[in-house]
């Protein structure tokens, strides 16, 4: 049995076609990943959130300062109105 060549018609031209499909796909992908990478959309978000923690941070170490400074400042009250009242 003798193998006879016969040239692909039509074949190298659709491959070709095939290999630029793919390299326009890969391409646009590429870019998509570079937009996604770059992109600034949740970044206000985040420092929003972490301005509002620290402002809670902050409060919530101070109420420590401020109840003992109202404690304080209602046993004075008490005390100079006992001397008054008796």
């Amino acid at each position: 049995m003798s193998s006879v060549y016969r040239p692909n018609r039509g074949g190298a031209r659709l491959n070709i076609k095939r290999e630029t499909a793919m390299n326009d796909m890969l391409l646009k992908l590429y870019v998509k990943f570079q937009d996604l990478k770059d992109g600034e959309e949740g970044q206000d978000l985040v420092e929003y959130a972490m301005v509002v923690a620290l402002i809670a941070f902050g409060a919530t170490a101070g109420m420590g300062k401020l109840a003992s400074g109202i404690n304080h400042a209602f046993s004075d009250v008490s005390t100079k109105l006992g001397v008054y009242i008796s």
